[in-house]
């Protein structure tokens, strides 16, 4: 049946349309918020196929958005990992290999971050949690982009963090001697404070939670939660992850009680594996630890969200990176991305909503001292502690736990990838402090060793 509209009903389907072309032609840029969390295992979350300890609300990132399987971070530990995000580039491009960069110096100041590229097209933000990427005055977070920031410079307990800046009183540093303050609760609180404040404005928050990293703390009504698990340790990981997820819960709330759910970007990344014998993190299938080469150290849970823009509940396998989340959100701002500015990432959106088919990236790179790695499409040559002196090949697209080691079947491969990765570290800049764990007697950013 052929349906004729008069003249004016015509004339009125086609302004309607009209209008809502140019709604979206001059919407608002996208308000951005990064959650990052700390020495967070890969197999943790109940999404990621954790068992032991519930987390609904980071799991609903994945359910209404992206859970990225492949996902990577530049580097296999907290300093660099940020540095990384921060800048779109490989750590290693500019000296920042090890976390003695930022206890030293800092992120260097001829580095432009992403908070200081959205100031420039007029966004409110905000760091609330741990930087880690200097101490000194001209490293912090205000001086790097952010318009505020309530949270700690480097490492530090829940309990009574010892080098604490609160930048709306001052940006001296101090000690927080409240014995009910609690870093995971702090944080979401200024959060929902921030978000509220700025609400009317293009927002960009990031927000670098401390947890899971060590000291293990947690505050009793927390650990009360699980009766059931008589491991002391890891009941008080179970309740410094619950705190998280709450958080993450009340953050996401907000965001929605002000409608503006559907124009945020969200992304939840963990800054590297977690480091297992220690804190009782959870790799999953993933062979190795935080600080190793192998995937348990750069492969990490890797949400995100982008409700009616992107779509929901989709796994992506293809490999990416926390370099790309700079050019996505830059790009998602109204930006154009500027060759001069040497970004290793990319921007996801054509690739997570299918316009662009193919692989983010062909291959991905890593090296910690004379630990070293490199993605080729499936196949992974690396180099760690805990494996064997020389390179070892791996199949990722069949042995996530990287048990069956081809360099021997397959040495055309392993010496391919040794020379893609050979060329890429000589373009790197060296350690700004070379400081890190010798593995197997070979100098840091070498590998004399080559594959059979």
């Amino acid at each position: 049946m052929k349906i004729v509209l008069s003249p004016v009903l015509r004339y009125t389907v086609l302004a309607v349309l009209f209008a809502a072309g140019l709604d979206r032609l001059h919407a608002a840029p996208p308000n951005l918020l990064i959650i990052y969390a700390d020495d967070l295992g890969w197999g943790e979350l109940s999404c990621q196929g954790g068992k032991d300890i519930p987390t609904p609300n980071i799991d609903a990132i994945a359910r209404q958005g992206i859970r990225f399987t492949s996902g990577y971070v530049a580097a296999t530990y907290c300093s660099p990992s940020r540095a990384g995000l921060m800048t779109g580039r490989y750590p290693t491009r500019f000296g920042h290999e090890f976390n003695s960069v930022a206890n030293a110096t800092g992120l260097r100041l001829d580095q432009t971050t992403m908070a200081t590229r959205l100031k420039t097209l007029g966004y409110a933000t905000a760091a609330v949690g741990k930087w880690h990427l200097g101490a000194g005055p001209e490293y912090r977070p205000t001086k790097r982009g952010f318009d505020e920031f309530y949270g700690t410079l480097a490492n530090t307990p829940f309990f009574h963090p010892t080098n604490f800046v609160d930048s709306r009183i001052s940006d001296d540093v101090r000690a927080v001697t409240d014995p009910n303050f609690y870093t995971t609760d702090a944080y979401t609180e200024r959060s929902l404070d921030w978000l509220e404040k700025n609400k009317t404005k293009s927002w960009f928050l990031y927000l670098p939670y401390n947890a899971q990293h060590a000291p293990l703390e947690a505050p009793q009504k927390y650990l009360d939660r699980f009766p059931e698990i008589t491991d002391p340790k890891r009941k008080i990981f179970a309740g410094m992850m619950t705190a998280m997820d709450e958080g993450v819960g009340r953050i996401m709330a907000k965001i929605r009680a002000m409608g503006q759910e559907e124009n945020t970007l969200v992304f939840f990344i963990a800054d590297n594996g977690g480091p297992t014998q220690s804190t009782t993190s959870n790799n999953g299938p993933l062979r190795g630890f935080k600080m190793t080469t192998f995937e348990g150290g750069p492969r990490v849970p890797f949400l995100a969200q982008w409700k009616g823009t992107w779509p929901a509940g989709k796994v992506y396998d293809f490999p990416v990176m926390n370099l790309d989340v700079l050019p996505t959100i830059l790009t998602a701002a109204g930006s154009a991305i500027d060759s001069s500015w040497k970004l290793d990432g990319v921007d996801l959106t054509p690739y997570v909503t299918g316009a662009n088919a193919s692989r983010p990236h062909q291959t991905l790179y890593w090296r910690y001292g004379a630990q070293w790695g490199i993605r080729h499409g499936d196949l992974k040559l690396v180099v760690s502690k805990g494996g064997g002196p020389a390179p070892e090949l791996y199949n990722l697209a069949d042995d996530i736990g990287e048990s069956k080691n081809l360099a021997g079947a397959q040495p055309d491969k392993a010496r391919e990838l040794q020379a893609l990765w050979d060329k890429w570290s000589a373009e790197q800049a060296p350690p700004s402090t070379p400081d890190a764990p010798a593995a197997k007697g070979k100098k840091a950013g070498k590998q004399k060793k080559r594959a059979n």
